[in-house]
């Protein structure tokens, strides 16, 4: 039996305003743009046209569609098991990174190969740098513990050229440091982004995997395959992901003034408090949390930077305006 007709707004407000996916998905749009999403589209129990976000391999599809469709990639594609971003989220913090450096240079959003962004974490999937570059022509380092991620994230820039000239990838070859290993001597990065993982254990990470389908598929779910999929590193790492960030605090310290913003996504709120004062006692001179909202979902960026208030005219100057 099918449901009562929903009424849906005309946009998804929780957005940010130059988000792209703020209406609902255009499925005749996206089905041109990429047939094979066409067998994975069909009328839920509302009657509105959707896919089924339990089965892994829709959402890959989905994914496809979205960035051959808004961002002109042609060939994308990641390996079994491997992270499958939602785009609009991807997005998202994008979005406001744009307006984090906008608002550090008098209300302009600097554009352009001058910008540089590294995205700790890149996954197989490449998402950050191929939206970053395509909306804001940003240049983006893409960093990862994981090889096979790194293969298939080159792989995708192999396939789409276009991207091979804003984005190279680098293998961290050691899984404790975070930073270190990544950035060159005298290399200089306008702002780190990262979604670090956020449990502490493949298993609690199956658990709740197990959470999200059984909501998703409206049933008891008792073998849990990831949507969205994730590995060790993109899901979960020893501590979680608080002993993450504080880490990643810890190492930007040393990179005090080779980098303007360090930011990260922080998914726990009652993280906030311990790592505020870890930002204190490693002398941030600028913090701030950006406030996001995906559907039922609440998250936030935490951002810092160590530079003073010349250091901060000096970069504008040298690297902005030039």
């Amino acid at each position: 039996m099918p449901g009562v007709k929903k009424k849906h707004p005309e946009e998804k407000t929780k957005l940010h305003p130059r988000n792209l996916h703020r209406e609902r998905y255009d499925f005749n749009l996206l089905t041109g743009a990429y047939p094979p999403l066409a067998p994975f589209v069909h009328l839920n129990r509302y009657q509105d046209e959707s896919i089924d976000f339990s089965d892994p391999e829709a959402v890959k599809t989905l994914n496809k569609a979205l960035l051959k469709q808004y961002y002109g990639v042609e060939n994308w594609d990641i390996p079994p098991g491997y992270l499958c971003p939602p785009i609009p989220g991807r997005a998202d913090y994008l979005h406001y990174i744009a307006d984090l450096l906008g608002a550090s240079n008098q209300g302009k959003i600097p554009t352009g190969k001058k910008v540089v962004c590294l995205d700790i974490g890149v996954g197989a999937n490449c998402a950050y740098p191929i939206i970053g570059s395509a909306v804001y022509k940003w240049r983006f380092i893409g960093s990862d513990i994981d090889p096979v991620a790194l293969e298939s994230a080159n792989r995708i820039l192999d396939a789409n050229p276009f991207l091979k000239t804003s984005i190279v990838c680098r293998l961290q070859p050691n899984p404790k440091q975070i930073l270190e290993g990544i950035l060159e001597k005298d290399e200089y990065i306008d702002v780190a982004i990262c979604n670090p993982p956020f449990h502490d254990s493949g298993e609690t990470a199956q658990a709740s995997t197990l959470r999200k389908l059984n909501h998703l598929s409206k049933k008891k779910v008792t073998q849990p395959t990831r949507n969205f999929g994730g590995q060790a590193g993109e899901l979960w790492c020893e501590g979680g992901e608080k002993t993450f960030i504080t880490n990643m605090i810890g190492e930007s310290k040393t990179f005090a003034t080779s980098c303007f913003w360090f930011s990260t996504l922080v998914s726990n709120a009652d993280h906030l408090k311990s790592l505020y004062h870890v930002l204190a006692d490693a002398g941030a001179t600028d913090v701030k949390t950006i406030s996001m909202g995906q559907g039922n979902k609440i998250s936030r960026i935490l951002a810092w930077s160590f530079l003073n208030a010349k250091q901060q005219v000096m970069w504008r100057e040298l690297r902005w305006k030039k």
